[in-house]
């Protein structure tokens, strides 16, 4: 692995993903990267510059429609995955697709954008891929909810380059069941609390995902079971058991109706909220996002799984995904992106801004 000195914003967009992705920054250690991030673009005359923490974000200055481009600069830890390498028509390397190519997007439109049809914002936030209190997109909508000011959010989240609408909500809640503990030479005194559970697992066995199409988009539900703890020790019967359910909905129902439906379906146990995050609705009527959806010239489809964008339609900001990666390679150790989606990807994107 080697870590660049400066970051040469003339190379070839696939050239300088290569650069970033050899530029290690696990979640928590963004700060090197980061910085040459900064360095790279303060210099840009037709550039404000400022920083918040490990968060870069760099803005035209002009008035009129604007447009932001938002990308998460960290990735998860290694595995074994740098230096990157060039295997036929695909890059290799951690963060390849999540999403150093998309952020080397953003940074070869901010250096040829000195003017576009559109004034642009570039997000490039840390700690995306750790628990939600760390993440530098929500620090900055929190602090300086006037640095993400604009009329569309474009997030470069791996979507195969396919317009990906909205995203799905998410909630983890705990069912649990209790019991009367006893010796498990003498079962017959007790209440076993993790066979009391089993009606949770049948429930969520029989479970049926319910569809919503939103705006041409149909959203999958999904009601999983993602752990599962009880026991005290190997003699004793357990008077206690918790299920651990993960809940992903569609963006037409609110944090409060997804937790409603959920003790609806384990009606009859102790369920309790664990965490929760909003979805986003598609915001496909919105004038400049169908430009968008035209000028990339393939149907949108709705994005399985959270993504930033939510924040953005929090603060009123129809929001998309569009990114060069493959969400399918995720956080792999075999994680590649096919070089030619990064090229098409800021193609489609300077034909939309208005320099294509």
């Amino acid at each position: 692995m080697t870590t660049a000195s400066k970051l040469d914003l003339s190379l070839p967009v696939e050239e300088l993903t290569a650069v970033l992705v050899d530029t290690s920054s696990v979640s928590g250690r963004e700060g090197p990267l980061a910085d040459l991030i900064e360095e790279a673009l303060d210099p840009l005359p037709h550039l404000a510059v400022q920083r918040s923490g490990d968060t870069v974000v760099a803005r035209t200055t002009g008035s009129g429609r604007r447009v932001v481009l938002a990308g998460h600069i960290d990735t998860v830890p290694l595995a074994d995955n740098l230096p990157s390498r060039v295997d036929g028509d695909r890059l290799y390397g951690c963060g390849t697709s999540d999403m150093k190519a998309g952020v080397a997007v953003q940074l070869a439109l901010a250096v040829r954008l000195s003017a576009a049809a559109y004034q642009l914002t570039y997000v490039f936030y840390d700690n995306e891929e750790v628990e939600a209190e760390r993440n530098g997109l929500g620090r900055i909508s929190r602090a300086h909810p006037d640095w993400l000011v604009g009329d569309l959010a474009i997030l470069l989240e791996p979507t195969s380059g396919q317009v990906e609408a909205g995203c799905q909500g998410t909630m983890r809640a705990v069912v649990s069941t209790t019991g009367r503990r006893a010796h498990s030479a003498r079962s017959w005194l007790g209440d076993n609390a993790i066979h009391g559970a089993a009606p949770v697992l049948a429930r969520l066995a029989a479970y049926t995902a319910r569809e919503a199409e939103i705006d041409g988009c149909t959203y999958r539900e999904g009601l999983n079971a993602v752990g599962i703890s009880g026991g005290v020790a190997g003699n004793i019967v357990p008077d206690e058991c918790a299920v651990t359910v993960n809940f992903r909905f569609a963006p037409d129902r609110s944090e409060d109706m997804a937790f409603d439906h959920i003790r609806e379906v384990f009606d009859g146990f102790a369920v309790s909220r664990a965490d929760s995050a909003p979805g986003a609705l598609p915001g496909l009527s919105d004038p400049l996002a169908q430009e968008f959806v035209a000028a990339v010239g393939t149907p949108p489809a709705a994005k399985y799984g959270w993504t930033d964008v939510s924040r953005f339609a929090s603060m009123g900001i129809p929001a998309l995904n569009f990114g060069p990666g493959d969400p399918n390679l995720a956080h792999t150790r075999e994680e590649y992106v096919e070089l030619a989606r990064i090229g098409a990807a800021e193609a489609a994107l300077r034909a939309f801004l208005g320099a294509g």
